[in-house]
């Protein structure tokens, strides 16, 4: 969704949230990328690539995905993001109750978070092999739209596994709303035009935590919803499209808009389908409900893999 978006739109900069515990694929050209720091945005050539100050980063990772990607003279790295070290993992895979009973991806993540509270994380600019990256991602962003450019800020993770908002205790180590992507990089909200909530068409979850309608693996084996997470490999457990927790994440995050992915995998009839008038009836139907039970216009739906498989009805409401 935000590569196709960094194409459509002629981003300038797209900034990543986050962490290596989210990850993103996007098929571009045919090939095949796993991605977990550098933006999905990658695809657009022009666009400068950026890892917020918020951000925890994991330092080979984040370099191989440079060389995965050759983005070498795109990637910025805000010089206060904090790093994730060999430590920070051996602690979080160590502890019974994250790796057990809330089921961590095991990355780290939390760990490094908890040594940033405490004041004593080792931050990007202090590591020389990111010296050639470290940039001031603010006053990036504050250019680009000084200057007419348009910028997407790419959220990570779900609004129910805000630290904050979500299932809690099975969150994540931070908060996940739009509000707090724009505290990761560093704008105020004035900056902000539009908010796009990204729904799949059906509900996933990997690890444990409560998951209303959660069909059995048989059954969704028969749907053929059966996914296996980017970051740990796991299966997803899956549930139907909940429209209360859609509802809620849309008024949590002020949305303008709503993005539909996977409606090929729920309605195999679309599959590549790039037109709303050709989709299939009960396709349309689904995403009709979406609209006027959410009260938030449907603009974006994906409809398969690659970047382009993809339909914009953004021009025909007029947005």
């Amino acid at each position: 969704m935000a590569g196709y978006l960094s194409i459509k739109d002629d981003v300038a900069v797209a900034v990543r949230t986050g962490s290596v515990n989210a990850g993103h694929t996007v098929v571009y050209n045919g090939k095949e990328y796993r991605l977990r720091m550098i933006p999905c945005s990658f695809v657009n050539p022009k666009a400068k690539l950026c890892i917020a100050a918020g951000a925890n980063v994991n330092v080979e990772v984040l370099l191989s995905e440079v060389e995965l990607t050759g983005t070498h003279d795109r990637v910025k790295v805000d010089f206060q993001a904090s790093i994730i070290e060999k430590g920070h993992i051996e602690r979080e895979r160590a502890n019974s109750y994250l790796m057990g009973k809330i089921g961590s991806t095991g990355q780290g993540v939390g760990s490094a978070i908890e040594d940033r509270v405490r004041r004593r994380a080792r931050l990007a600019r202090d590591v020389e092999e990111l010296k050639q990256y470290l940039d001031d991602v603010v006053m990036i962003v504050h250019e680009a739209l000084s200057g007419g450019g348009n910028v997407l800020l790419e959220g990570t993770q779900g609004y129910y596994l805000s630290l904050y908002h979500g299932t809690y205790p099975y969150v994540t180590s931070r908060d996940t709303t739009a509000s707090a992507v724009c505290s990761e990089v560093g704008i105020g909200p004035k900056y902000v035009d539009e908010v796009i909530v990204v729904f799949k068409s059906y509900v996933t979850r990997v690890g444990a935590g409560p998951l209303p309608g959660e069909i059995s693996e048989t059954e969704a084996e028969k749907l053929g919803l059966v996914e296996i997470a980017t970051v740990t490999r796991r299966r997803r457990r899956v549930a139907p499209f909940n429209f209360e927790m859609a509802k809620r994440a849309v008024i949590a995050n002020s949305a303008t808009q709503v993005a539909l992915t996977r409606l090929d995998t729920l309605f195999p009839k679309a599959s590549h389908v790039t037109r709303f008038e050709d989709l299939p009836s009960d396709a349309k139907k689904f995403v009709d409900e979406v609209e006027e039970r959410l009260g938030v216009p449907v603009t974006i739906i994906s409809t398969g893999p690659d970047v382009f498989d993809t339909i914009d009805l953004r021009r025909a409401k007029g947005l």
